[in-house]
């Protein structure tokens, strides 16, 4: 049994990762501990109060408690708020506090692209627009290159997690572009796990959504592979990225 530590901030889609461990169909535990949310807003100021090393600290004894093998900060807007060498510092102190291999939501977009073998990322983004090209700055900045990006202007968490699939689809399909060889769907607090492969279908190339390659990035701290088609075309690819 490989168990994998999550610390996700507040309640929105958090449903998704036991149907992504039931998908996973492997000996693979997902424990989630929802983190302090403070303010549920997508504002740069309450993104880094809410990605504090005090808040992702507050959950690491209890995922240490369940055995956990990797932690990874299941938040997108709360690690990229901080820049490619903040939300590195933020990694290293969870890493320290944990006691773990750590990594984020942020960074696990990164490996994922690179694992599916993508240069070019469309980002559709439920964020609103000066948040979206925090990401898009954080994804050039981990050597990719951003053809487009679609805010949804969003503030809560709250809002998105009422999202069904007709807005995940309209979402996705305003986002693609051309010459993108995958389309990124960035926040946690977003129902994607359900979607995957109809997503993938309709739109013609790979889709990485955040609760997805989280997962995925749990996963590849701890070096397992498991191939699992219903996720999507991330975790139908070899071999595991190595960074």
């Amino acid at each position: 049994m490989t168990a994998l530590g999550f610390l996700y901030p507040g309640h929105s889609a958090e449903d998704d990762y036991p149907r992504i461990e039931q998908l996973l169909g492997s000996d693979v535990r997902l424990d989630v501990v929802h983190t302090d949310i403070g303010e549920d807003a997508h504002r740069p100021d309450a993104l880094r109060r809410m990605g504090s090393a005090e808040r992702l600290a507050a959950g690491v004894e209890q995922l240490r408690m369940a055995g956990a093998e990797s932690v990874v900060w299941a938040c997108t807007s709360g690690s990229f708020v901080y820049g490619w060498e903040g939300a590195h510092e933020q990694v290293r102190s969870l890493a320290l506090t944990a006691g773990l291999p750590a990594s984020s939501t942020s960074f696990a977009f990164v490996h994922a692209a690179r694992e599916v073998g993508a240069h070019r990322v469309a980002v559709g983004a439920t964020y609103p627009d000066d948040v979206a090209a925090l990401f898009a700055e954080f994804l050039r900045a981990g050597g990719l290159e951003v053809t487009g990006v679609k805010g949804a202007g969003i503030v809560t968490a709250a809002e998105v997690g009422t999202w069904g699939e007709k807005e995940v689809f309209a979402l996705a399909r305003s986002a693609d572009t051309p010459d993108a060889d995958v389309i990124l769907l960035p926040d946690t607090a977003l129902h994607t796990a359900a979607h995957l492969p109809a997503l993938e279908k309709e739109l013609g190339k790979p889709v990485l959504t955040a609760n997805q390659v989280t997962v995925w990035e749990g996963l590849r701290l701890t070096d397992r592979r498991v191939n699992a088609p219903t996720l999507g075309s991330l975790f139908t690819k070899e071999p595991i990225v190595q960074v």
